[in-house]
This record gives structure tokens, C-alpha cells and sequence, in this order.
């Protein structure tokens, strides 16, 4: 036999990313880790390196998923509201992957508004917010508006239901009115989380001989807050810490004038069907809490479905695992629901990544700052693809591998948008903002949190070795050196960070010439 012909052929390289929607980072490490269970989870970190400090550049879910997708901050895709367009020639993460060979398998959703200008006028693209990202091939479609194979499915076990919202509101077992805590009008079996991992199961095991690509995105833990049995008494409320906030919601709003409206906008009533009228008892608060967890478990448990196929199949061992949320949750911290807010609970998300020959690194936990930026770079790295210059973010397969680059990113940086062009929201009534500085930005360093505003609003400033998000010290006469070394750190992160797409570019006698892009450890 030849030389050649003995050399083993190697395994072709897999990914699969995976995106939890609405998991609060503090469910694996933090605050309320020891509350809920998550063995797959855990397993995962104890064979992957777990990142402590990472968080997402830019909330809600669309905007999110976009700048996760691109690589980019959202001060460069602009895509900085649900059902805001995409432009439509920014690199994308199957973009760049089908460059390099893959077909991008979407099992889920992306949440991308398409670009109006490439689409005609009556293309149903343009009609929702929650269309997927260009690129993609969608496997299954399965968006919280939606969801129609699911809805398929329920119909054909036998379901019946008038609205396809009565499926995301709890049902008495016997007949009674609904408590907040009853279970889902479906089986666990049925649910939407086990039907889109059933069919990533059905579908995945085709591809075995060929390098795949999947995207796999859960909608839980995202309200409405419906679980089924079990998951739905999984967690008794009395047992679960009480949530971090000032006394009342006068004292909250004190703080700064953003969070009247920021307080008003969420409640929670707002995180669960059928009770309009629900009071923001403590009672109520740990039940939706204690929903929230078992959402989570749910998800957790299905997750180890999908980990279990990768080795039962013999492909753990050339599957690249990446696994993140897209944001947080207040989840009755200071008062607030959802992520319209500027605190860590909204911006600060898990992010473990399982990279095949890197057992030497298994279990670590990396304290250094990544952003939702990274896991797109990341991917592109590991596949061998070229990362574009118009991605912000930077491979993170050096502090995988254990050997971090001297100039990594000694902060993290966010940004959210809080208007609306068609009709003003809360905060824009409330605090006299147009569309155009409806907008804050938020820088955190190894001490300090600093939050800016477009409009002319006070900013705040939140000491770590203090008080915390707890106090505002922007004011305070012992703070104003820290807060100007933060205010210049942010300008110099936005013109450091501009839109790159062809700033890098020349255009010679010889033809067009381009450099790349500085990243860490380059």
C-alpha cells in the first residue's frame, strides 16, 4: 500500500452553535446557579473553558443575534431595534461559512429584518421582523410568531386550540381557573423546545460523512412564561432568592430618570399570558421566577439530547460546540422584566465553548472580557475561514487553547435603543427624546460601569468596589477623574471601532488593495 493511501483521511471539521434565548449567565455562575439545575450544562463546562465575563453588544433579541451574526456592534449594522432592516450586503456568519465550503443549517430562528431595498414590495420577508438571516438554510422554522411545523404537529397529535397564543398560557389540570404556576396545555413531550430537538435529531445524522454547520436556537427561557409538567413545579418559589433591588420601585426610579420608564415598560404581567391584571407581589414574582428556572432546566435537558447524539455518533471529537444566550433576563431584579435596561442581568450571558483536541484546557474558567462579537470570529478561525475586516470582534480560540494575546480587550462595550420611528415609546414621552437619540451606550472596565446617553441626560456611573449597580456616583466629586478616563475611553472605542468594510482598502494604479485588520494576538 502507498504511502499516501495509509494516511488516515482526517475527520471533516463540524460546528455547532448553539444560542439559548433570554439565559441569565447567573444561572450557571453567579447568584443563582445553586437554585436551578443544569447537569448538561455543567458537564459541557466541565469539558469545554467556560467564560465568565461575557456579554452582549446590543439589546433586544434582533438586534442581539445581529451583531452575534455579523461579528459587528450595532453602531456599525444599525440594526438596533426589532423589525429595524439589516442591510443586506454586511458579511454574515453564513455568509463567510458558505465561502468556506459549509451549507449553514438554521434549526430555529435569527430574528433578522431583511433589507427593504433588494426585496419587492409584497415579499412576505418584509413582513415580519422574525425572518431569517439571509444565508441560512432553513431546516425548520421555528419563530415565537410562528412556529407553524409545530403548530402542525400539535394539530396532528390531536391538540385543539382556537388561538395559537391559548398554547402559551397555563391550563388547570382540573378545569379550574388558571394559576400562574399550572402547566402548559401540552405534554413535555410535545413541547416547542423537544419538537425542534427532535427534529435536529431526525434530520443531523444524514450528514455524518460530510463537515456540517448548525445553528441551533431555543426560544426558552423566553416569557411567556409556560412550562409543562413537570417543569412547571419543578422549583418551589419560597426557596428562591428574593430578587436584587432598592426597597420600592420611588427608590428605584430615583436613581436616574431612565428607569421610570424603564420600570413601567416591563411588569410582571408582561412576562406571562393570561393575568392583565397580575400584581407584583413577591408571591407572584418567585412563582414567575421559579417558571423561569424550570424553562431553563427544560431546555437543559434537551440540550443533553443534542450533546449525546455528537458522541453516540462518533462525532464529539470533530464537533467544534459553542453555546450562548443571546442576552438576559432582569427577571424582577431592580424592579425590571425583559433587557430594556442598562444592568449586567440584561447584558451579561453564558458562553462555553467545546473545542475538540483541548482537553488540556477542560473546565477552566477564562475571567478576561469577551463580547457576543467573538463567537462569530471564533467560528470562521477554527474552520480556517478568513475573518473580515468588517467584523468587530476577535477570535477567542487563544484563550480556549489557554494562551491569551498581551492586548486582549481590557473592557466590554453595549448599546441599546430605546425608540421607536413610528409611534414614541415610554421613555421617549417620558424623558422628551426623538428616534435619533433614543440610545445609550455602556462601558464596563475591571472597576467601573459607565452608561452614556445620546440625548442630554445625566450619566451614571456604578462602582464595583462600592456599592455596585446599587449607587450612582456619577455625581460625586471623589469619582469625576474616573468619570472622564471612562467617557474618553468610550470615544476612543467608537473611532476605534467605526465601520472597517473598506476603510482598509486602496484603490491603486495596480488595482484595489487591502490590508487586514488588527485583532488581538495578530
Amino acid at each position: 500500500m502507498s504511502g499516501t493511501a495509509s494516511q488516515q483521511i482526517p475527520q471533516p471539521k463540524n460546528v455547532l452553535f448553539i444560542l439559548i434565548d433570554q439565559l441569565r449567565a447567573d444561572c450557571l455562575t453567579g447568584a443563582l446557579a445553586a437554585h436551578v439545575d443544569l447537569p448538561n450544562l455543567r458537564a459541557l463546562m466541565a469539558e469545554g473553558v467556560t467564560f465568565e465575563n461575557n456579554y452582549t453588544v446590543v439589546n433586544p433579541c434582533g438586534p442581539s443575534r445581529a451583531s452575534i451574526l455579523t461579528g459587528q456592534y450595532a453602531m456599525n449594522h444599525r440594526s438596533v431595534r426589532n423589525g429595524t432592516p439589516l442591510r443586506h450586503d454586511i458579511p454574515t456568519l453564513p455568509g463567510e461559512m458558505r465561502k468556506a465550503g459549509y451549507t449553514p443549517m438554521l434549526f430555529g430562528y435569527t430574528d433578522t429584518s431583511r433589507d427593504p431595498r433588494v426585496h419587492h414590495a409584497n415579499d412576505p420577508a418584509i413582513r415580519t421582523y422574525e425572518q431569517h438571516m439571509q444565508g441560512f438554510q432553513e431546516m425548520l422554522e421555528m419563530r415565537l410568531e410562528m412556529s407553524y411545523p409545530w403548530r402542525a404537529h400539535l394539530l396532528s397529535k390531536g391538540y385543539q386550540f382556537d388561538d395559537y397564543w391559548d398554547l402559551h398560557k397555563p391550563v388547570s389540570p382540573t378545569g379550574a381557573a388558571p394559576k400562574l404556576n399550572d402547566p402548559a396545555p401540552y405534554a413535555a413531550e410535545d413541547s416547542d423546545t423537544a419538537f425542534l430537538t427532535d427534529r435536529f435529531l431526525a434530520t443531523m445524522p444524514a450528514y455524518r460523512d460530510q463537515g456540517w454547520f448548525a445553528h441551533l436556537t431555543y426560544i426558552r427561557p423566553h416569557p411567556p412564561l409556560v412550562a409543562p409538567a413537570p417543569y412547571n413545579s419543578m422549583y418551589d418559589p419560597a426557596t428562591l432568592p428574593l430578587p436584587a433591588r432598592r426597597g420600592t420601585m420611588a427608590e428605584e426610579c430615583a436613581l436616574h430618570p431612565f428607569f421610570t420608564p424603564t420600570t413601567q415598560a416591563y411588569s410582571p404581567a408582561s412576562a406571562v399570558l393570561g393575568f392583565p391584571d397580575l400584581e407584583p407581589s413577591d408571591q407572584n414574582i418567585q412563582t414567575l421566577r421559579a417558571l423561569y428556572l424550570g424553562l431553563a432546566s427544560e431546555v437543559d435537558a434537551h440540550i443533553g439530547r443534542v450533546l449525546r447524539f455528537l458522541r453516540d455518533s462518533g462525532q464529539e471529537g470533530n464537533t467544534l460546540v459553542v453555546l450562548s444566550a443571546d442576552h438576559g433576563e432582569m427577571l424582577g431584579d431592580r424592579h425590571s422584566w425583559g433587557k430594556f435596561s442598562v444592568y449586567d442581568a440584561a447584558y451579561k450571558t453564558p458562553l462555553i465553548i467545546r473545542m475538540p483536541g483541548n482537553q488540556a484546557q477542560a473546565g477552566v474558567r477564562r475571567q478576561e472580557v469577551t463580547e457576543s462579537i467573538d463567537l462569530t470570529p471564533t467560528i470562521l478561525d477554527w474552520v480556517g475561514q478568513e475573518i473580515p475586516n468588517a467584523m468587530d470582534g476577535a477570535s477567542l480560540l487563544p484563550l480556549v487553547q489557554g494562551a491569551p494575546p498581551a492586548d486582549w480587550r481590557q473592557y466590554s462595550f453595549s448599546e441599546l435603543d430605546f425608540g421607536e420611528p413610528e409611534a414614541p415609546t415610554g421613555w421617549q414621552q417620558f424623558l422628551g427624546t426623538t428616534a435619533s437619540d433614543s440610545s445609550l451606550a455602556i462601558l464596563r472596565d475591571g472597576r467601573f460601569t459607565l452608561v452614556e446617553f445620546a440625548a442630554d441626560l445625566p450619566p451614571l456611573l456604578f462602582d464595583h468596589h462600592g456599592a455596585g449597580e446599587m449607587e450612582n456616583v456619577a455625581e460625586d466629586p471623589a469619582f469625576q477623574g474616573d468619570l472622564a478616563r471612562l467617557c474618553r475611553q468610550m470615544l476612543r472605542h467608537r473611532m476605534r471601532n467605526m465601520d472597517h468594510t473598506l476603510s482598509l482598502h486602496s484603490i491603486t494604479s495596480d488595482g484595489p488593495r487591502q490590508q487586514n485588520r488588527h485583532r488581538p494576538g495578530s
